[in-house]
């Protein structure tokens, strides 16, 4: 009988997704998705790491949940509370703390929890895909909230919420990306964080923390999170996958208990990758500080590389947001550019991005936005990537106008 044979397509439920296409590799240019600097992963560390916890502790891997319940790994939720304790300024227990399959699955368990069909919830006009898009899977209304360079525009945020009083409805939550935020780059100052927390409590509506990328950053530091501002009415969820390897699918909640109960109970996985969480934990435990160090000293170099390069290929034609931290930067083109027709053609070059829409609550207002990860590549390819990017859209659009301070002619490369 032959494999393809048998028709699956008529029993498939409603809502499936379109077949995905097989994976052929990386294209040369890779700008997109949540990768990180290869040469940064610490290797011969976690190998160390590996070694060590294995032969002490390799035995309870017979045992589901390493026989430690289905809040994940002691060793790693204690230092998740040591981390956000010193750096996020949040008091919590290893009993605050669920380890989860990536923040993905933390965005999953707060969405199962909390939203029906036909809920309202209010994000960033600018956010992680993702989120929107599990929102919206959800049968869930999606409002988004202006942003500037600081974040949540607090002033817009209450006149939603008082649209939103006016006509009987109450979000399910306030999904923000307050430091670091994805795709801008932002940290929300502190006198904005209190504003956001009374509007919370002023509206009745909890607000959904995300900090996948709250590690990583150059500068001053962050203002407190969130959840340490007013923890009863905080959800807060953070990410192992920035700040050391996306392949180690690891995150974290922390929820007060009535709440991070509900989300244990809703975790029906079997439990986290044990191997996973076991060598970050012996990992981070020694390294955390100088392995953080020098990966924001190499990313904050790469963003300078990237920002000087789309400057010179780009020129006037590229606003970019000023990233303040992360593995991405934000830009906008001028209105008449409509990026997602750049999408194939990039490709057939070997570039990949990401398109503005993939991360609006409102696609067709983000047309002309852009978002371009400089984590992966090197420094050069960082260089040579946005040369080849602006060629192609100089071809397809007509803009830039100029390249390396050379005047683009259509149909010859610059």
């Amino acid at each position: 009988m032959s494999a393809t044979s048998f028709d699956f397509s008529r029993l498939l439920a409603k809502g499936v997704p379109e077949p995905a296409a097989r994976f052929t590799g990386f294209p040369k240019f890779n700008f997109i998705g949540g990768h990180n600097d290869p040469v940064q992963i610490p290797v011969e560390g976690l190998s160390e790491a590996a070694r060590s916890v294995l032969k002490r502790e390799g035995s309870k891997l017979a045992m589901y949940n390493l026989a430690q319940g289905p809040q994940g790994y002691a060793a790693l939720r204690d230092f998740v509370v040591d981390k956000v304790t010193k750096l996020r300024g949040i008091t919590a227990t290893r009993d605050d703390v669920l380890i989860t399959s990536g923040s993905g699955q933390g965005i999953q368990l707060v969405n199962r929890l909390l939203l029906e069909p036909g809920d309202t919830v209010i994000l960033e006009e600018f956010s992680y895909s993702g989120s929107i898009s599990q929102a919206r899977a959800m049968g869930a209304n999606v409002i988004g909230a202006p942003l500037d360079s600081d974040g949540l525009v607090i002033d817009s945020l209450a006149r939603i919420l008082e649209d939103l009083k006016g006509k009987g409805k109450r979000p399910k939550y306030i999904y923000t990306i307050p430091t670091v935020q994805n795709p801008t780059g932002s940290i929300l100052p502190l006198d904005r964080r209190h504003a956001l927390i009374a509007l919370a409590k002023k509206y009745g509506v909890p607000i959904f923390e995300d900090e996948c990328y709250a590690d990583l950053i150059w500068g001053e530091p962050a203002p407190p999170a969130l959840y340490a501002l007013a923890p009863e009415q905080v959800i807060h969820i953070g990410s192992f996958s920035k700040n050391l390897a996306p392949a180690l699918r690891l995150g974290y909640a922390i929820a007060a208990w009535p709440v991070l109960s509900r989300m244990v109970a809703c975790k029906a996985d079997g439990g986290t990758g044990a191997l996973d969480q076991m060598i970050t934990a012996e990992y981070f435990s020694q390294h955390f500080g100088a392995h953080l160090g020098k990966l924001n000293a190499t990313l904050h170099a790469k963003q300078t590389t990237l920002a000087e390069a789309m400057a010179r290929e780009f020129g006037t034609a590229a606003e970019p947001w000023h990233p303040k931290g992360g593995i991405f930067q934000w830009f906008k083109l001028p209105d008449s550019v409509d990026v997602r027709k750049v999408l194939k053609p990039a490709a057939d070059a070997g570039i990949s991005f990401n398109a503005g829409p993939e991360w609006s609550c409102d696609p067709e207002a983000a047309k002309s936005h852009f978002r371009l990860c400089f984590a992966l590549l090197s420094p050069q390819e960082i260089k040579d990537g946005v040369a080849a990017l602006a060629r192609v859209f100089y071809e397809q659009t007509g803009v830039p106008q100029r390249s390396a301070n050379v005047e683009n002619v259509r149909g010859r490369a610059s």
